[in-house]
């Protein structure tokens, strides 16, 4: 299920973040001599990660330590959010970026950070016609009893999911007898479904909600990582960060067309280009 979606204008998320703590003015103090550089940067680093205060989909966030995967993986290193080594990588990615090369992830940087995964997904929500759709068998879902017109995939996003899914079976030793992971939640969802969702969950939050999902065009899948299948809540989502599945998804899923939604760290939209 889709949650707390970012529009297309996020180019403009300045607007939407806001610093609540002191803790991000004081991430922007004159940075000590180059020699203790990146050791400020790691102490600064350790203390936003939890601490940093945004505004997103109508709520506040705290900290972007649930995104570790992900940022460790733009920035091209291994380490934890308050190493030094962690500093110095995500100091030239800033200077990449055209940002102030500090080494703290602080609010201008995570603005930055999320524009650019957000600005990768898809924005043309048109549903496919209707021989791009397979039907997919129930085996294939985490719930194995989802009726037939919900079991649904564009045809060339479930030829890119089973080659992804082989390379995952194969890289982490898969047990698809015995596993769920990377099984399909969801995936083409009607227009006239997610109405239906509305009407019986009026409160159901911008999920049940949505008016303009990515799972319109069949190219937006739900994937078993961990957890509870689909739940925003902060510790469900550090979970489920945390498993090998979905840090296997980060590193790799690009090489079969998928682009992450980095809020929910179940859902993959197909984007070949």
């Amino acid at each position: 299920m889709q949650a707390y979606k970012i529009f297309p204008t996020l180019l403009a998320l300045p607007l939407a973040f806001v610093m609540l703590t002191n803790a991000g003015s004081s991430a922007n103090r004159t940075a000590p001599p180059p020699a203790a550089r990146y050791e400020f940067a790691a102490e600064q680093n350790a203390v936003l990660k939890n601490s940093l205060s945004w505004a997103f989909g109508g709520k506040m966030q705290r900290g972007w330590q649930l995104y570790q995967p992900l940022i460790c993986h733009l920035i091209g290193v291994e380490e934890t959010a308050d190493a030094e080594e962690f500093a110095e990588a995500l100091a030239r990615w800033q200077r990449r970026a055209g940002l102030e090369s500090s080494g703290v992830l602080n609010q201008p940087t995570w603005t930055k950070m999320v524009a650019i995964w957000q600005s990768r997904r898809a924005y043309d929500h048109s549903l496919p016609v209707a021989d791009r759709l397979l039907r997919v068998g129930g085996e294939e879902f985490f719930h194995p009893e989802r009726p037939e017109e919900l079991r649904q995939v564009e045809r060339q996003t479930y030829q890119a999911y089973r080659k992804m899914m082989a390379a995952a079976a194969a890289e982490l030793s898969l047990n698809a007898a015995s596993e769920n992971y990377l099984k399909i939640i969801s995936a083409f969802r009607s227009p006239e479904y997610q109405r239906q969702l509305r009407r019986q969950s009026p409160r159901a939050g911008r999920a049940g909600l949505a008016v303009n999902s990515p799972h319109f065009t069949g190219r937006a899948l739900d994937l078993y990582v961990g957890g509870e299948p689909v739940s925003t809540r902060d510790g469900n989502r550090a979970l489920q960060t945390q498993t090998r599945v979905y840090r296997w998804l980060v590193k790799n899923a690009g090489r079969f067309g998928f682009i992450p939604y980095f809020y929910e760290p179940w859902h993959w939209e197909y984007q070949p280009q």
